[in-house]
């Protein structure tokens, strides 16, 4: 397992305890037919570093999509806040279709790095965080990696009607990747918790924990939806959708801290804008 953080120095790479500043771009690694072998193969060249207080996030030319109603409390929370729109059914029959809800969140200025602001829409009255597993998808398709994601999301707006979506979870800084890009030679378990913890005047509002197992479609499956029809030639990162949904009173407020867990890449802390 290798840990990779972007600082503004370049790439430091956490290999067996060893800390290394290799000359090596993100894109260098989402292009590779075997990013683990090219990232090792820098090591040898590289500078002892220790590991940065505050990394950028993980990303440098990469799209990031996500997927929806992946968990079935997803797909209950979404038939709650649509249902006066009439489009509630919609969640229940993408759950259980073959054709997963993949959708564009966010290029990457669009995307806050670990410490970095999030924002919560103004025209927005009803605003969570959805703390993802989030694969890394190389050009050619192969999930080689993962990290956190938060996608950001204004409910009120989606519930409204689906085909405002796009206007709920993509604007500047609805999303934030980190604190580390993982290569693994294979994804989180099942078991694997992911945890979100919501600080607000130093007070915590809001707790919830899921497990990547709730999960209902294959990551790889995920992967390749997204990659049909479909060219990536810098790679991607996917969201693979949330389990945890705050309850139907709670909304974001500036300055609440988001703190979303998934071992072994840590802990994504944010605020609010």
């Amino acid at each position: 397992m290798l840990r990779l953080f972007a600082t503004p120095e370049g790439l430091v790479v956490e290999d067996a305890g060893r800390t290394t500043t290799v000359n090596l771009g993100l894109d260098e690694v989402f292009r590779s037919d075997s990013p683990a072998a090219t990232v090792r193969a820098a090591l040898a060249t590289g500078r002892p570093a220790t590991l940065p207080a505050t990394p950028l996030a993980p990303i440098q030319s990469q799209e990031v999509w996500a997927a929806g109603v992946t968990y079935l409390r997803s797909k209950s929370a979404r038939m709650a806040e649509s249902k006066d729109a009439g489009g509630g059914s919609f969640y229940d029959r993408v759950y259980e279709a073959d054709r997963p809800e993949i959708f564009f969140k966010a290029t990457p200025h669009r995307v806050a790095g670990p410490g970095g602001l999030v924002r919560i829409r103004a025209d927005g009255k009803w605003n969570v965080p959805e703390p993802e597993l989030t694969l890394a998808i190389n050009a050619a398709g192969r999930i080689f990696g993962f990290t956190i994601g938060n996608d950001m999301s204004s409910r009120d707006i989606e519930g409204e009607n689906p085909l405002y979506l796009p206007q709920a979870k993509v604007y500047d800084r609805s999303a934030a990747l980190g604190p580390c890009l993982v290569i693994a030679d294979e994804p989180p378990g099942p078991a694997t918790a992911i945890a979100l913890s919501i600080q607000r005047d130093g007070a915590a509002v809001f707790r919830g924990e899921t497990s990547v197992g709730r999960i209902k479609r294959p990551l790889a499956s995920l992967a390749d939806w997204l990659f049909r029809e479909n060219a990536f030639p810098q790679g991607a990162y996917l969201m693979t959708g949330t389990g945890i949904v705050p309850p139907d009173d709670f909304t974001l407020r500036s300055g609440d801290e988001i703190r979303i867990r998934i071992d072994p890449v840590g802990e994504l802390v944010n605020r609010v804008a």
